[in-house]
């Protein structure tokens, strides 16, 4: 079955929240998102900024220790412009060389703003802050995430355990997301669309605006996971939110070496694929807590006679 959902409130935490809506397990539902400040696709303030989250949506069925699939199946802009900020952080620079930087930390910062050119599948800056920038047109989702457990509720500046705010560049159409349920229903947020965002989100911002998100829920054929996982039609993938950053890649190279056993490796075997043939990427370095994505080629999982899919 297919849902509309039409939020009547948003969120700026991810938490056990009044459910606004309940699917049952393999519905897709089509949710409108407003971008980082609250903006929807009127270009119309609805509510405050801060990364604010549609949802939450409960899955019937879904227990605590199950784990949620989340299949993008698409993502549609609500408007035809997007906004950045035309910055580095302090934090990704050398100390030394956070004078150079533009808008030094803690000062006003104005916004970029960009066109969608659909025609050319570019986004165009406007070159109001500097020279005019085109970039690949890819959505795709910088935060979401499933209720954390006992009662928390995280600021979606942030990400952990549960999701969050990871800002993975890859998270677009066409890709399942994997998520630890740790509330009765997983209870789903999702919000903070990009029409582009480079790895990092370096500046604090993607090309932000509004869009409308089709997922589809249901729970995954998998064990308890600790941390989210992801795969699309090439590769299988496992994600660590910490800080500092050694800690993230920790969380993502472990849940790796789960993933692959679960894949039908043994604990040797898949130390030895990992040591050889993994990839690592940047999620978000921006923010709180820092995102690290492990990877895992799919040919090389069938190579090697492994299970290479969990998406039903």
């Amino acid at each position: 079955m297919h849902h509309q959902f039409v939020p009547q409130q948003f969120y700026r935490t991810i938490g056990t929240h009044p459910i606004a809506l309940t699917v049952q397990n393999g519905d897709s539902v089509s949710i409108p998102c407003v971008d980082a400040h609250g903006v929807d696709g009127n270009d119309q303030s609805v509510t405050a900024p801060g990364n604010p989250m549609s949802g939450p949506i409960a899955v019937a069925g879904l227990s605590i220790g199950d784990v949620l699939s989340v299949t993008f199946e698409h993502l549609e802009p609500l408007r035809g412009h997007g906004w950045s900020y035309p910055t580095l952080a302090g934090n990704v620079v050398d100390p030394e060389y956070i004078a150079a930087v533009p808008y030094a930390p803690g000062s006003t910062v104005p916004k970029e703003y960009w066109d969608l050119d659909r025609t050319a599948g570019i986004v165009r800056s406007r070159g109001t802050h500097g020279m005019v920038v085109t970039a690949p047109y890819k959505p795709m989702v910088g935060c979401f995430g499933v209720a954390p457990a006992r009662g928390e509720a995280i600021s979606t500046a942030t990400s952990g355990p549960h999701g969050g705010n990871m800002d993975v560049r890859f998270f677009g159409t066409g890709c399942t997301i994997y998520l630890p349920v740790a509330v009765d229903g997983g209870l789903f947020f999702i919000g903070d669309a990009h029409l582009v965002q480079g790895c990092g989100e370096i500046g604090g911002t993607g090309v932000e605006s509004a869009m409308q998100v089709d997922v589809r829920l249901s729970k995954a054929p998998m064990k308890s996971i600790s941390w989210p996982r992801a795969e699309d039609a090439t590769a299988l993938y496992t994600i660590g939110n910490a800080r500092p950053l050694d800690q993230a890649l920790q969380h993502a190279t472990s849940e790796m070496h789960r993933l692959l056993m679960e894949c039908g490796a043994d604990a040797t075997s898949a130390a030895v694929i990992m040591s050889q043939l993994i990839e690592y990427h940047i999620g978000n370095v921006f923010d709180p807590a820092f995102t690290i994505v492990a990877k895992i080629a799919k040919s090389i999982l069938i190579q090697h006679g492994l299970r290479s899919t969990f998406r039903d």
